[in-house]
């Protein structure tokens, strides 16, 4: 265990000190952790070995994802959403459900032994892009503002509305299984989904009214406030989950609320929340590489590779060109944007939460899942940095 820790802690190190150089190249985190842990790990090296089975890996994965979604819809800004032309808006409310539908279309081509529900689950698995992944453009002052802020949105809500249409397929996958009323199945994920919620707005309300009480005190303490939104975070996410509701909802509408409730501070109490996801997401990729990349290998089929290439590409940029029909954005640019959703933590936690179902073909699925994220690591993380540079000389 400590040998795993000093192998961690010593890239970590490595890393952080030379984040900046590294980031400037052609290597991003995620890119750099995932490659770490594959070589370290078992598959390669084998000095570095995980004690982790499949529920402590998804307890790792749904507490990332929570607090990301928290504080990507805490620093969302939504008052962004209908700026420059409408742009996030358009991403989110025409080109994600035209990507989910289109990755159904193609599922069905390439796996026919795959049910289409589950085909849909698929879809829907891989249709949320990462900021974090997209973090050399979102970041960039050389992309056009307009171009950084509706990618930026788009990654910090999309996973968020993507866990309900999820939760919808894996209540009906359940329905066609057992053979129980539709409106059953329907029940349990309105009430899943109303509960996470309610949790959200409840706690997020508590916990803001609690904390102008003691500001008006003058009872808080700098480092102790910085606390508070990462608090706010699992406790939304742990007492929905508690409860029989949806944490990620809770999360991701407890941080919806907190942006608008925690205007003063909210930048400087959401700087501790995002450190804590960071380390996290570190871990998570860590894992991820070492683990999940070797297990997930050996399924990996022709058809598995092309539709993971046909996500990134086709299944992505198309319904982007057609949700950006009729702005001003030149086609360089909307190519850009189309190719710029990399997938990365939220399929991830996705495709370890379907191993829980009783999906016929699961193995597919999360290696489908598996290949598609790593070759989104290694294509945006290459081509991110000479992409950015061409579109800040044609602009110059």
């Amino acid at each position: 265990m400590y040998q795993n820790l000093a192998l961690l802690a010593a890239f970590l190190l490595t890393y952080s000190i030379f984040a900046g150089r590294l980031e400037s190249s052609l290597l991003n985190g995620p890119l750099m952790f995932m490659l770490a842990g594959l070589i370290l790990g078992p598959a390669v090296l084998g000095i570095m070995q995980l004690q982790i089975d499949r529920y402590g890996l998804k307890f790792l994965a749904e507490l990332t994802l929570a607090i990301v979604l928290f504080s990507d819809a805490a620093n969302a800004d939504l008052k962004v959403l209908r700026a420059n032309e409408g742009l996030p808006l358009r991403l989110l409310m025409v080109g994600l459900p035209l990507t989910i539908a289109a990755g159904w279309l193609v599922g069905i081509w390439l796996f026919p032994q795959v049910p289409p529900l589950e085909i849909a689950i698929l879809a829907t698995l891989l249709a949320p892009t990462d900021a974090a992944l997209g973090k050399a453009v979102v970041s960039n002052p050389q992309v056009p503002a307009s171009v950084r802020e509706g990618l930026n949105v788009e990654s910090g809500l999309n996973d968020g509305i993507c866990v309900p249409v999820l939760l919808v397929f894996l209540a009906l996958l359940v329905e066609q299984q057992t053979q129980s009323p539709l409106s059953l199945a329907f029940e349990l994920v309105i009430e899943e989904l109303g509960i996470g919620a309610l949790i959200g707005v409840s706690l997020t309300l508590i916990a803001w009214r609690l904390q102008r009480y003691s500001a008006k005190h003058q009872w808080q303490t700098p480092m102790w406030s910085q606390l508070t939104l990462p608090g706010l975070a699992i406790l939304c996410f742990a007492t929905a989950q508690t409860l029989g509701g949806s944490g990620f909802i809770a999360a991701f509408v407890g941080g919806l609320l907190a942006s608008f409730l925690f205007t003063e501070q909210k930048h400087q109490m959401l700087k501790a929340s995002e450190e804590f996801a960071s380390l996290l997401s570190v871990i998570t990729w860590v894992v991820f590489g070492a683990l999940v990349i070797p297990w997930a290998w050996s399924s990996l089929t022709l058809n598995i590779w092309l539709y993971s290439v046909l996500s990134l590409t086709v299944i992505r940029i198309l319904p982007v060109l057609i949700s950006l029909v009729g702005t001003r954005f030149d086609f360089e640019t909307r190519l850009f944007i189309g190719w710029f959703g990399p997938r990365g933590l939220a399929s991830i936690v996705f495709a370890v939460m379907i191993l829980a179902s009783p999906l016929q073909e699961s193995r597919t699925l999360v290696a489908t899942a598996v290949c598609t994220v790593l070759l989104s690591v290694l294509l945006h993380g290459l081509t991110a940095n000479p992409w950015v540079a061409r579109l800040a000389n044609r602009n110059h």
